[in-house]
């Protein structure tokens, strides 16, 4: 299952408009428990490098992902996960989606934007041992509603 704040997932749906009629691409960061549930601590997004073909393609500059990668371990937390936009398109797995998954036990979000507006959402976990026995299924995603802490008066 992958656990996501209602905030989060809102601004991962929006980037998708923003990036309209381009895919947008992304990096999940949070915590997770191998075959059950990664929970997002924080979106980041990032920038669609494919130039041929960025309506249908995304990818994300290696200099990048390692950049993301510092800042989660500077916050004590993993990539759990990547998403990205399908304009015009389901919100499935292609083939190609498949081919270049290779990130095992993270979750893979795919938002299906239909003529500039975010529809359906889904995630698929990628598991397997190797490249050779990586498979997607399904994944169920609980939005978590998170209410703001109370203010104390006097520090506001």
């Amino acid at each position: 299952m992958l656990s996501i704040r209602h905030s989060d997932y809102e601004a991962l749906r929006a980037h998708g408009e923003e990036t309209y009629p381009n895919e947008c691409c992304g990096v999940l960061l949070g915590k997770s428990t191998p075959g059950s549930l990664n929970r997002v601590h924080q979106i980041v997004r990032a920038g669609n490098t494919r130039t041929d073909s960025a309506h249908n393609r995304y990818n994300i500059a290696p200099q990048e992902l390692v950049k993301i990668q510092r800042q989660a371990r500077n916050l004590g937390l993993d990539i759990v996960g990547f998403y990205h936009s399908h304009p015009d398109h389901p919100a499935q797995w292609s083939p190609t989606d498949f081919a270049e998954a290779h990130w095992i036990n993270c979750s893979y979000v795919i938002t299906a934007v239909e003529k500039g507006k975010a529809a359906i959402t889904n995630s698929f976990l990628l598991l397997g041992t190797t490249e050779d026995d990586k498979k997607f299924h399904d994944e169920a995603i609980e939005i978590e509603m998170v209410e703001a802490a109370p203010t104390l008066k006097g520090q506001e």
